[in-house]
């Protein structure tokens, strides 16, 4: 097979490059790896070796924050060109580092060992993130970047449910069938499972990661297509206006244009209520559902975010990026308080509210970067990208760690209002972002 690159010339095909394609497979089977593990970890931590909630936020708001600091890093590393240049070196050290985190994982007797394995695991993920996304927009005009990162999100979150499946597969095998699930014994259900069983499909996530290591050999650098001055269907301007003053453009956050400042303020605002997804899983863990309940239910949510964000990027490259966003941020804000509200003796509801997750997701995280790239110099959008992680990430981890804090010592209804109201709060400061996209 050979090496994919792209023509810098202007593409007169709607079709989306082959870079596009390589790598949302190579994303395809980093998810697959990954969320063999996801969804199992907090009932590992907690119900197997013991931890608590304010350690499980701790470690997921650390996995969310070193991420955002690589990101930067590696975004900004990724914009030179020439020797210890370029994005392709920082995906391949970000598809290879998380093979050894997982196995990190999968070997750990004690909960540091778990919590050194996951930041190895997100160090990989904040270098192959900025450069990979910047990477996507090089690839393609300003009219397809919705449909781009919406197929990306697609790819990566189809891999994201086919590893679900396996680690469900694996559990109804190596346990027997499935665990009744019982709602007065919430975590007790997980310290159930043997330990072995959950190191072993650990261990079988991290060898899966191999494939997408494996392909990003095949990737190289992409040059932009040309692209005309006019403004996309999103309401945002292409990169055209950056283009035209290349001779004196200058690398820097200061040339970034007033729009992407006020888009990144309000994103960063949202990210306030947007703490780890393993609070979610917990919280179906203690309404009575077993470790094989849980890891199905976390398929229904793969189920619909794999789905729609393709859908989704594509209505948004017709509809507007920000039309969509706040359908998202609506979804979030009903599910988190849904989350809140809902009473152990009516559990069955977390199916519909996890399959809303997921629209959230679809409606929401491919188009985030789309915007990005809208409002990015082309020079600049893996610092752009980084920049955003950067920001977000911060946020993230204090949104996780103090969900955490909340849900020791005031319980989970308040740990997940809290999101929906920091969620409802971005949404008011969305004119903000019209007015200055006009």
């Amino acid at each position: 097979m050979s090496r994919i690159s792209s023509s810098s010339t202007a593409q007169t095909s709607t079709a989306l490059p082959k870079a596009v394609w390589l790598l949302s497979w190579v994303s395809f089977f980093a998810d697959v790896s990954g969320e063999m593990i996801y969804p199992l970890l907090p009932l590992y931590v907690i119900g197997v070796l013991g931890s608590n909630k304010t350690q499980l936020g701790a470690m997921e708001g650390a996995a969310v924050l070193i991420v955002a600091l690589m990101s930067a890093f590696a975004g900004f590393r990724s914009d030179r060109k020439g020797k210890g240049g370029g994005r392709v070196p920082w995906i391949r050290w970000g598809y290879g580092l998380p093979v050894l985190g997982k196995s990190l994982i999968a070997v750990a007797q004690v909960w540091p060992m778990v919590f050194g394995g996951r930041l190895l695991d997100r160090f990989g993920k904040g270098l192959r993130g900025a450069p990979r996304d910047a990477l996507i927009a090089d690839a393609v005009t300003a009219e397809q970047r919705g449909r781009a990162f919406g197929m990306h999100r697609a790819f990566d979150t189809a891999g994201a449910l086919l590893g679900v499946l396996l680690a469900a597969f694996l559990l109804w095998w190596l346990t027997g069938s499935p665990q009744k699930e019982v709602a007065s014994e919430g975590l007790a259900l997980a310290s159930q499972t043997p330990p072995w069983i959950y190191r072993t499909i650990f261990g079988v996530g991290a060898a899966l990661g191999l494939a997408s290591l494996i392909l990003t050999f095949l990737v190289a650098e992409t040059a932009s297509p040309a692209e005309p001055q006019q403004k996309t269907a999103a309401g945002t301007l292409a990169t055209t206006p950056f283009e035209t003053s290349n001779s004196t453009f200058k690398t820097g956050f200061l040339s970034f244009p007033a729009q992407y400042w006020v888009m990144l303020v309000v994103l960063t605002l949202f990210s306030l209520a947007n703490s780890s997804d393993t609070f979610l899983l917990l919280h179906a863990s203690d309404h009575g559902f077993s470790s094989w309940g849980v890891v199905m239910l976390y398929a229904v949510y793969n189920i619909t975010y794999s789905a729609l964000s393709y859908p989704a990027g594509a209505l948004s490259d017709r509809l507007g990026r920000w039309q969509i966003m706040t359908v998202g941020w609506l979804l979030y804000a009903a599910v988190y308080a849904g989350f809140a509200l809902l009473p152990v003796t009516q559990a069955w509801g977390l199916w519909p509210l996890m399959a809303l997750y997921g629209v959230y997701m679809a409606l929401t995280e491919g188009v985030g970067k789309a915007l990005i790239a809208d409002h990015a110099p082309r020079e600049s959008r893996g610092a752009a990208m980084g920049l955003f992680y950067a920001l977000t990430g911060v946020t993230t981890f204090g949104a996780s760690l103090l969900a955490g804090v909340i849900w020791d010592h005031y319980g989970s209804s308040s740990a997940f209002m809290r999101g929906a109201v920091f969620a409802l709060l971005a949404l008011l400061a969305l004119p903000l972002v019209r007015q200055n996209s006009k």
